[in-house]
């Protein structure tokens, strides 16, 4: 999808949705989940059961390993000639298409796929965080697919299942945004719908996070104890359309470092990725081709067609 590169924004009255997950009525919860996710395709989340220490030790390890000299950070570099995403990279460049960012990426869960060398071991506290949060990140995306599922008229473990249940895959990512002289010559991230099913995003108090709804960029506060949802291409292709997979970007700041910590759920790469069949009706026909999700993550990257 092209928009236009404005940098027009909402007025900063206007809020996206912010759901409270302590609200004892479940049923109130989820419909307030699949409503924000039918429309923004973007939610806050607060009282999430995520303990709030917990989050300041995670941004704690991941601000002390980017305050590292470069020589250290590249210990878990992500290699010149590797085709998948994981490790350290550096990309600081005024180029047109470019981005302003430094990134660490791994996966997280399951164990089997986890590669320890991209794990920094320096700050010593960076495993035992990262594991720990982890754990409290699959409870709280598990119970946001089975609010999804139930807002489908399905079992709640639908949607989990339709992304390979346990052997679904979980990626961390941490995005370093530094200081940029020249805010507008680029950006921290460019637009895009994350081709994965969800996002769980902690940020530092610094803004920078825009969506694309009802036709202008929108400016994303920041609530200091929420966690950001997203909802990804991949429950958009599951439940058929009927949730929303937002555009976003990063903008950068002149003077302030920003950093984010999001949590991406995505299929395992062997689930083949379609509308799940008991969506799919006469009336209601299927709006996607099935495609393997390893395939599909390919084609997406490469910006190849995909239906």
């Amino acid at each position: 999808m092209e928009v236009k590169k404005d940098q027009h924004t909402s007025p900063p009255s206007e809020t996206i949705p912010i759901v409270d997950l302590s609200n004892p009525d479940e049923e109130l919860v989820s419909r307030a989940v699949v409503k924000a996710s039918q429309e923004w395709g973007i939610f806050h989340v607060v009282n999430h059961g995520i303990s709030m220490d917990l989050i300041r030790r995670l941004k704690e390890v991941g601000t002390q390993f980017f305050e590292l000299p470069e020589t250290e950070k590249k210990a878990v570099a992500k290699p010149d000639d590797s085709q998948d995403f994981e490790g350290y990279t550096r990309n600081l460049k005024y180029t047109e298409g470019e981005v302003w960012a430094d990134n660490l990426f791994h996966r997280i869960l399951p164990q089997s796929c986890i590669n320890y060398k991209y794990w920094p071991r320096n700050p010593p506290q960076y495993r035992e965080v990262t594991e720990e949060y982890t754990k409290e990140t699959k409870k709280l995306s598990e119970r946001l697919l089975g609010f999804l599922s139930e807002g489908l008229g399905l079992r709640h473990e639908a949607l989990k299942e339709g992304l390979g249940g346990e052997k679904s895959e979980y990626v961390l990512r941490i995005n370093n945004f530094p200081p940029n002289p020249q805010p507008d010559a680029t950006l921290g991230l460019p637009e895009h719908t994350d081709i994965v099913a969800l996002a769980l995003i902690v940020t530092n108090e610094v803004p920078g996070l825009q969506v694309f709804h009802e036709d202008h960029w929108f400016d994303i506060q920041y609530v200091p104890s929420s966690i950001t949802v997203t909802i990804g291409d991949q429950i958009l292709r599951l439940s058929n359309g009927k949730y929303k997979n937002v555009l976003h970007r990063v903008t950068v700041d002149k003077e302030k470092q920003r950093m984010s910590w999001p949590v991406f759920v995505d299929a395992n790469p062997d689930v083949v990725i379609r509308p799940l069949p008991e969506l799919i009706t006469g009336d209601n026909p299927s709006m996607f081709k099935p495609i393997v999700c390893k395939d599909f993550k390919y084609r997406r990257l490469f910006k190849l067609p995909v239906d």
